[in-house]
C-alpha cells in the first residue's frame, strides 16, 4: 500500500466512520437527535478525556480546545505521535504522526504547559529508533502521565515492545496501546502473557481489534468494525474480568460501534467491568457537537447505557482520575 493510499483511506475512515457508524449500525444514537443537549448535561459534571491529539489532521490548537471546550471536558489528556521515520515499524512512513498527522512529545507538552487546568501530556516514541527509552523517559521526567500512544507495526510482545512495558513499570505509569490486526500491536491473542509478566503495569486498550474481540463470536480478524448482536466472553471481556492491569478506552468509531452495536449487552459490559473503562474521544471534530462529532456521541452514549450514576461517574471521571494519579 502506498503512503498517499494509506492517507486517504485513514482520511475516509475517520471522516464517515467517525460520523456515519453512528447512522448505519442499530437504532438512532441520539433520541431527541441532539447532541447539544447532551453536551450541555455534560459539561455540569467532571469529565476526563484520556485521548486526543495535537495538530489532528491539520486541527489548529484553538480549535481542539474549543472542540473539548463544547464537549465539556475538563481534563484532556494528550497523546503524542512518534518522530515521524521511515522505519518497518512505522510502515516505512505511513504511519508516521499516528497516520494522521498528529505531532510529537514536544507539542504535547508545550500545549499542556500553556493550559495546565485543561490539558496534561502523554510520552511517546517509535519503539525500535535508538534512544527511544531515553526520549520517552524525558518526558516522563517532566510529567508525562501515560506512555502513548502506541500505534506501531510491532509484535506486542516484542523486545522492543518490553522495553517500554519496563520503563512503564519503572515510572508507574499506564500504558496506552491501539489495537489493530496485522498491523499494530500484532500478537493481541498472546498479549495475556505480558499482562502476565507486567502485573504491576495497567495497560490501556484502544481500536478496532481490542473492541471487536468482546464478541466470542468474533471469527474474521479482518473485520474491523462488526456489527449485530454482541455474544459476552471474547477476549477483550476474558481480558478485563481476568487481568487488574487491563483497562478499557472507549475512543475513536471503533468505541463507539462498541457502544452502540448491541446496546443490551453494553449495559452488562458497562456493569461487570465499571472499574476498568474510561472515556476517551480521539475525535478529528472541530465543533464538539453533533453528529460529526465521535467524542460527543460516546459521552451521550455511555450516559445512555450506563446501568447506573456511579457507573456513568466512574467511566467519565473517576476511574482515569485513579489511574493515572490525578
Amino acid at each position: 500500500m502506498s503512503k498517499n493510499n494509506s492517507r486517504r483511506e485513514f482520511i475516509k475512515i475517520s471522516s464517515l466512520a467517525g460520523a456515519g457508524v453512528a447512522f448505519t449500525v442499530g437504532q438512532p444514537f441520539f433520541k431527541d437527535n441532539d447532541s447539544k443537549n447532551a453536551n450541555k448535561k455534560a459539561s455540569e459534571e467532571a469529565i476526563i478525556d484520556i485521548h486526543q491529539h495535537t495538530n489532528y489532521l491539520g486541527r489548529t490548537d484553538d480549535e481542539l480546545l474549543t472542540h473539548q471546550r463544547n464537549m465539556g471536558i475538563t481534563t484532556t489528556i494528550l497523546l503524542p505521535a512518534g518522530h515521524p521515520v521511515e522505519y518497518g515499524s512505522t510502515y516505512y512512513g505511513i504511519s508516521n504522526g499516528l497516520q494522521a498527522e498528529a505531532t510529537a512529545n514536544e507539542a504535547c507538552y508545550k500545549l499542556a504547559k500553556e493550559l495546565p487546568k485543561e490539558f496534561l501530556f502523554g510520552a511517546v516514541e517509535v519503539p525500535d529508533l535508538p534512544g527511544a527509552i531515553q526520549e520517552i523517559e524525558k518526558y516522563l521526567k517532566l510529567g508525562a502521565s501515560v506512555i502513548g500512544e502506541l500505534k506501531f507495526g510491532l509484535e506486542c510482545d516484542s523486545p522492543e515492545m518490553e522495553n517500554i512495558y519496563k520503563l512503564a513499570q519503572e515510572y508507574k505509569v499506564p500504558v496506552h496501546q491501539h489495537w489493530q490486526h496485522n498491523m499494530y500491536n500484532r500478537g493481541f491473542e498472546r498479549f495475556h502473557t505480558m499482562l502476565e509478566k507486567y502485573p504491576k503495569v495497567n495497560f490501556i486498550g484502544h481500536s478496532q481489534t481490542w473492541w471487536a474481540c468482546m464478541d466470542l463470536n468474533y471469527k474474521d480478524r479482518n473485520v474491523l468494525y462488526p456489527t449485530g448482536k454482541v455474544t459476552p466472553g471474547g477476549l477483550t471481556d476474558r481480558l478485563l474480568t481476568d487481568y487488574p492491569n487491563m483497562f478499557g478506552d472507549f475512543a475513536a468509531p471503533s468505541g463507539l460501534n462498541a457502544i452502540i452495536r448491541d446496546e443490551d449487552h453494553m449495559r452488562g459490559f458497562m456493569e461487570r467491568h465499571q472499574d476498568k473503562l474510561l472515556f476517551g474521544s480521539d475525535c478529528t471534530d472541530k465543533l464538539g457537537h453533533g453528529p460529526g462529532c465521535t467524542g460527543a456521541m460516546i459521552i451521550a452514549g455511555i450516559r445512555r447505557l450506563a446501568p447506573t450514576k456511579m457507573i456513568e461517574r466512574k467511566i467519565l471521571y473517576e476511574n482515569a482520575k485513579r489511574l493515572l494519579r490525578l
